[in-house]
């Protein structure tokens, strides 16, 4: 198990932790809903005073610590999502989701939309965590390498399978097996998001675009061309680029990334590093062409008739939010219980037509097609077979290897 080093961020990492304020998925709440992924809104005073504490990892093994199960006398079960990231209805005040797990088993579901930003939330949490008690939560959603980091740590424990029959048969291939939770022992994933090339066909006036190439060296695009602030989903999708898997890439193959997109900074071919605020660039033709959130794509495409969207054939970068329990959650059983309903195809095809973001359930899309045939249609929200094999996901990284890539894309975006 990894233990806690209480260090303060290096200024590479206050920096991202900034742009993702700022910038990044955190600084739009749906239907743009996208989220920080690589940095936080904790400031980085707020960091400081919680790695003085030199609070130590709890527990002694990997797999986290489990506490006496009040499932079956509690009927509750409390549940922590970031905003505006599941079904409402028309009245805005309940999730027909959870209403119907509630009176299918009697489990009373606290939902609270206190997420807003992982570095931030996991600030909030890590005291109780790290000395051992009750977070007051029994499912938490975290990005993939927040998840990842809180299991290197022991702080979430490893899920019943005998409580997950429909997780475990309806995960689709494409999430089943990421390197920091193989087999998904401690996590299921609650939505997936890709990140493609996005562009306006009005502002591009006849130029072709289908590859981060074309983003990078079309001279006809110079000054006209956006990339993300967030370093996993801009350096992952050059390295896929360059015929590089992110899911390998070595620490030369992340310099030659780097040097690729300084080269057209440099010449004045990319026009800025952007969050979410690259979907005003696009709408308005400022951006002829842009890496892109697919959740993102999917709203500017039904408000605008000159947005649209193409995958590369070298293939695209996807990560995940993810469901995991705590240690020494009450509720471990109902939790399981709630994670697996959200996994029938019905229930998932629900959630999926409102959010509109990747659903890691297979078997969705004839449910989804009674709700919205064109959601169920897109390949944006139910990626088929061959849009899957597609994906990539970006490596875990040390807590050495993302100091130094930090810095190194700070110095690229001028963060």
């Amino acid at each position: 198990m990894e233990q806690y080093e209480p260090d303060r961020p290096t200024p590479a990492q206050a920096a991202a932790m900034r742009r993702s304020l700022h910038n990044g998925r955190a600084a739009m709440t749906r239907r743009s809903l996208l989220r920080a992924s690589a940095g936080g809104a904790l400031t980085v005073g707020a960091l400081g005073a919680l790695s003085a504490c030199g609070i130590p990892a709890a527990g002694k093994t990997q797999g986290g610590t489990s506490a006496e199960d009040h499932s079956a006398q509690e009927k509750v079960v409390a549940f922590s999502n970031w905003t505006e990231y599941i079904d409402v209805d028309d009245s805005g005040k309940r999730h027909p989701t959870l209403d119907t797990f509630r009176r299918r088993t009697g489990i009373r579901v606290d939902y609270t939309e206190d997420i807003n930003d992982n570095n931030e939330f996991f600030g909030k949490i890590k005291p109780q965590l790290a000395a051992g008690q009750d977070t007051g939560r029994d499912i938490l959603v975290l990005t993939d390498w927040l998840a990842a980091r809180l299991i290197r740590l022991g702080w979430v424990q490893k899920l019943d399978p005998s409580n997950l029959p429909h997780a475990y048969s309806n995960l689709s291939p494409q999430f089943r097996n990421p390197d920091w939770d193989p087999g998904r022992a401690y996590s299921y994933p609650w939505q997936g998001i890709s990140t493609v090339i996005a562009y306006n066909k009005k502002a591009l006036d006849g130029i072709e675009v289908k590859s981060v190439s074309d983003l990078l060296d079309n001279p006809r695009l110079k000054g006209r061309v956006g990339f993300l602030s967030e370093m996993r989903d801009s350096v992952g999708m050059t390295l896929l680029d360059m015929g590089k898997d992110p899911a390998k890439f070595t620490g030369d193959d992340f310099d030659a990334a780097i040097a690729r997109l300084q080269k057209a900074v440099d010449k004045g071919q990319i026009r800025r590093f952007t969050g979410n605020d690259y979907t005003s660039d696009l709408t308005k033709g400022d951006f002829a062409a842009c890496l892109a959130w697919a959740g993102d794509v999917v709203q500017l495409k039904a408000d605008s008739p000159d947005v649209d969207f193409v995958i590369p054939d070298s293939g695209y970068m996807t990560s995940t939010d993810n469901l995991c329990v705590p240690n020494r959650a009450r509720h471990k059983t109902n939790a399981e219980r709630l994670i697996d309903f959200y996994y029938e195809p019905e229930q998932a095809a629900a959630l999926a037509a409102y959010i509109n973001y990747v659903t890691p359930v297979d078997g969705v899309k004839p449910y989804l097609a009674k709700i919205d045939k064109e959601a169920a249609d897109n390949p944006l929200i139910v990626p088929d077979k061959a849009m899957q094999a597609r994906s990539h996901a970006f490596r875990s990284l040390s807590q050495k290897e993302e100091t130094a890539y930090e810095e190194k894309f700070a110095k690229l975006t001028g963060a």
